[in-house]
């Protein structure tokens, strides 16, 4: 419906179905592996980011399927330098601190990911000051960092901006953390200098996604963008 074209890498396994639970308290996860990734299929993607005339970005996002070795990123990274494709990662594995080495355009860690994969916090300004700095240091272009209800930073090597996140009842972070990404990207890929904006729009869609059931119909964006504010504070 909307002119995007999507060209699918079929494999013979599911597809992975994550199960959210959330008892009005808490909320509980029941994460699938997902089915099988065989060798052939990997070829096949390399060879489309090889073979690609128009992409321009490519966006690696989510958790590794059964048969993809995190060595495999790596390639995929190496696929896109051919091709002068610029490369957005959001992925939780411990590899990360590797992928770093290729300078990727953009990273969206959060606050657990930034701890457990590069053993740093930002549990104040002048933390998340130092700890966005040593990732600029081991290669990234650009940081989004999120942290949930406290809002998030955004960092490009030369200033540093934060934007709180508005309050909303948690009905499921399914989903919330890629809404975000998306709506950051529609914004800072059409003008990099227009950051403020773009953490703003991304705050009020991660909000409106987490505070509904499955992608949710973003009814709430309206109100949720008026309530966010963002600063640059380095």
């Amino acid at each position: 419906e909307k002119g995007i074209n999507v060209h699918p890498f079929y494999i013979e396994g599911r597809t992975r179905i994550n199960v959210f639970v959330n008892d009005d308290t808490e909320e509980y996860k029941f994460v699938s592996k997902g089915g099988h990734v065989p060798q052939g299929v990997k070829d096949d993607i390399l060879a489309s980011i090889r073979g690609a005339s128009d992409m321009e970005y490519l966006v690696v996002s989510g958790s590794l399927p059964p048969g993809v070795e995190p060595e495999y990123l790596d390639q995929i990274m190496a696929a896109c330098k051919d091709n002068n494709v610029e490369v957005i990662i959001d992925i939780s594995h411990n590899h990360l601190s590797n992928l770093l080495s290729h300078k990727p355009l953009l990273i969206k860690p959060n606050d657990e990911e930034l701890l457990s994969v590069f053993g740093l916090r930002a549990e104040t300004d002048a933390e998340a000051k130092d700890s966005l700095d040593t990732l600029h240091s081991l290669g990234a272009q650009n940081v989004l960092l999120t942290l949930g209800s406290k809002g998030m930073y955004f960092s490009n090597g030369d200033s540093i901006h934060f934007c709180n996140a508005p309050e909303i009842k948690l009905h499921s972070s399914a989903c919330a953390g890629d809404s975000s990404l998306a709506a950051f990207l529609s914004i800072w890929l059409k003008d990099k200098l227009n950051i403020q904006q773009a953490i703003k729009i991304a705050s009020a869609v991660g909000a409106d996604v987490a505070s509904s059931s499955g992608i949710g119909e973003l009814s709430l964006y309206p109100q949720l963008v008026n309530k966010t504010f963002a600063k640059r504070i380095a």
